[in-house]
């Protein structure tokens, strides 16, 4: 397979260690496929708040306070794994307590009222904190796997994995809710049944990982002796050198905060706007991770051959017409066609982004600067539903007007983008390394 062809994987990396790495997104896609998209989002408005004015805005801000916290910490914790050489040893530890504060959302149905709102953000801040630091340590493996030539393609069957694992959890979880269902059960019966079998495939498959993906670094003695805050401070301040990089920040923040509000509010919208029920919606969740897996598989090759940049502009595109189209239509059948297209340009434009990271990215320090790539993608998670949220709320719950909105992002990524020269920000990562990374 082209995948596994000597121009795509570094020397010495084994098609094993490519597979293990796929197997991590394989793994969490279940966690922000079934919690954060299709069904204890919409449980918690509808069922925890008991679908209140404030209720969306509730569910926005619990998620943005987790990706504020990872927003001041993981670029902290991506220096000291650089310097330790400890990136597997701390992904083994955040996805434990993911998986753990999973299973543990299957208890909030237990409280009722205020204790059971504050319950479930409690549990939701914990587990998508260390869902995102996890995200965000696999990515660094990319580079030390991936030819420059090959990270577009290596980035896209990862994703592409991932939507698989997000298919066979939503697929697990809506064959219980549909067999509940037809037994006259409540939600409050079969949703916490769906957090525990996301809880357990996340657990499961993270260890194909641990058992197949190597720990590529060494420990850099004199560079550990500074703390990882000293580098990280030293890294910001000679940020001028990777301008292209931080460029490629700034784009992040704008587009990711619009895929941030299809991934965290497009149950509530298809249900709230549109007139979904939960089985429905679990359907139509299903099939976007069947379109995004599609999106992810191909454009990883497109973009090798088109460029990153190219290949992530025309996604940009897709997602204003989503944007747009989804605002407009008043019909299950219309916003089907919405959802497609948002699948499409979800596993691209997500793929694209990782792969730039990872191609402007100084080879010494990937935890690192993939820690600022997660600074920004978490930035955007509060921007863009946060916004979403607030003006649902000032609109007294027009959600149409908030999607409508979302486009704006969109449009500023696209401007963001075009100064960025892939070139000149390979040029300057690649000046940096003064010592061999990899064993």
């Amino acid at each position: 397979m082209a995948l596994f062809s000597p121009s795509v994987l570094r020397p010495g990396v084994r098609k094993r260690e490519v597979f293990g790495w796929a197997m991590y997104d394989f793994a969490n896609s279940g966690y922000t496929t079934v919690v954060i998209t299709a069904v204890f989002a919409a449980y918690f408005v509808g069922g925890v708040a008991k679908g209140a004015s404030w209720a969306t805005f509730a569910w926005t801000a619990a998620l943005s306070m987790a990706y504020a916290i990872v927003m001041l910490t993981m670029p902290a914790i991506g220096a000291w794994a650089d310097q330790h050489g400890a990136k597997k040893r701390v992904l083994m530890i955040s996805t434990a307590a993911c998986v753990l504060a999973t299973a543990a959302l299957a208890l909030t149905p237990r409280f009722e009222g205020t204790t059971g709102v504050i319950v479930a953000m409690a549990l939701i801040i914990v587990s998508n904190t260390f869902y995102s630091y996890g995200e965000s340590l696999t990515g660094a493996f990319l580079p030390e796997l991936a030819t420059a030539e090959g990270m577009g393609k290596v980035s896209g069957w990862g994703w592409g994995f991932g939507y698989i694992g997000g298919m066979l959890a939503l697929g697990l979880c809506l064959a219980y809710v549909l067999s509940a269902q037809a037994k006259g059960l409540p939600a409050s019966h079969f949703v916490p049944v769906t957090m525990l079998i996301t809880a357990a495939l996340y657990g499961a498959a993270a260890c194909v990982t641990f058992a197949l993906l190597p720990e590529r670094t060494h420990a850099r003695p004199a560079v550990a002796r500074r703390s990882a805050w000293q580098q990280l401070r030293e890294t910001l301040h000679e940020a001028r050198a990777y301008r292209d990089f931080m460029c490629l920040l700034a784009c992040t923040v704008c587009y990711q905060g619009g895929v941030a509000v299809a991934i965290t509010l497009a149950a509530i919208y298809a249900e709230q706007v549109i007139g979904f029920v939960a089985s429905e919606t679990m359907v139509l969740i299903f099939v976007l991770n069947f379109a995004a897996a599609v999106g992810a598989f191909v454009f990883g090759y497109v973009q090798d051959r088109l460029g990153h940049k190219l290949s992530l502009g025309a996604t940009l595109v897709a997602w204003i017409a989503v944007c747009v189209i989804a605002g407009s239509v008043t019909t299950k059948g219309g916003f089907w066609w919405a959802a497609a297209i948002a699948g499409i340009a979800m596993g691209s434009s997500q793929s694209a982004g990782r792969a730039m990271t990872g191609y402007l990215a100084p080879p010494k320090q990937l935890a690192e600067f993939f820690g600022l790539w997660t600074f920004a993608t978490r930035l955007a998670s509060i921007i863009g539903p946060l916004s979403y949220g607030a003006i649902t709320w000032a609109t007294g719950g027009n959600q149409r007007i908030a999607i409508l909105s979302t486009s704006l992002l969109f449009v500023g990524g696209l401007l963001l983008l075009l100064p960025i020269d892939m070139r000149r920000g390979r040029r300057t990562a690649l000046q940096e390394r003064d010592t061999p990374l990899l064993s």
